[in-house]
């Protein structure tokens, strides 16, 4: 399975995924339809499938077109976004499985960033790493804002995803690294890994090179909404319990 990464709007990523042998895709949080439609001309492929991680216009926006095109697309997301997702038919909970090509999917139920979000795993397929579609759950180097959820239930959604290998090549859907890094130091100052990532992002990002994606590993040792239970990041805020760790430090993140 191959997957494109389409860069759209300010700071959105799109997703392709590709079976080239069948000649078909699916696309991950279409914000737009028309790079979606180049890229599938280009490739000539037959688009399948839409993957839905929640019902936000930048991850949905070009959803209606792409049914236009390819009528018998098949458009997936959370069971919690019923009539909020455009031309949504198959509606998913945790634990449900999708299937792209030879490749299945697990579903996951993150909800926090907003109540419905999900996320889609495809675990390793011979020598390559799984790959997580995870929208604005996790973000490199952050995560997304409380929109509809709670701390509370964010800490369960990101325990469920960091327990995936640490090899997860993780596809969030937007450019966010370099500005989450520069938050990230005044939270744990001393990460000595943390400090390294901010100088390479930075240099990467003045070459408008893209950071996504990222590894789950350097997640879990660099990104602070990973680490609400390590000794540095509570003594950083003050607090010895997980989830109020995690709720100080995304409201610092929010006045940032």
């Amino acid at each position: 399975m191959e997957i494109i990464r389409i860069p759209v709007l300010s700071d959105n990523y799109i997703f392709l995924m590709l079976d080239l042998e069948r000649k078909i895709a699916a696309v991950v949080d279409p914000a737009e339809a028309a790079p979606v439609l180049a890229e599938l001309a280009r490739q000539q492929v037959q688009l399948v499938a839409i993957f839905n991680t929640h019902h936000h216009g930048d991850h949905v926006g070009g959803n209606q077109e792409l049914i236009a095109a390819f009528p018998d697309v098949r458009v997936y997301g959370g069971a919690e976004d019923r009539g909020r997702i455009p031309g949504q038919q198959v509606y998913l909970v945790d634990g449900d499985r999708v299937e792209f090509g030879e490749r299945t999917g697990e579903v996951f139920f993150i909800p926090g960033h907003t109540r419905a979000h999900i996320a889609y795993y495809f675990p390793p397929q011979n020598e390559e790493a799984g790959e997580l579609f995870c929208g604005d759950t996790i973000f490199a180097g952050g995560c997304g804002r409380l929109f509809e959820g709670t701390p509370s239930q964010m800490v369960g959604s990101m325990t469920k995803l960091r327990q995936l290998p640490d090899n997860t090549r993780i596809w969030c859907a937007h450019e966010y690294t370099l500005s989450n890094l520069k938050f990230a130091v005044t939270v744990d100052p001393d990460n000595q890994e943390l400090q390294q990532r901010l100088v390479d992002v930075t240099a990467a990002r003045q070459a408008l090179i893209p950071t996504v994606p990222t590894s789950l590993g350097i997640e879990k040792r660099t990104n602070p909404f990973l680490r609400w239970d390590t000794a540095a990041l509570q003594t950083s805020v003050a607090s010895r319990d997980p989830v109020e760790t995690f709720a100080r430090i995304r409201g610092r993140k929010d006045q940032f």
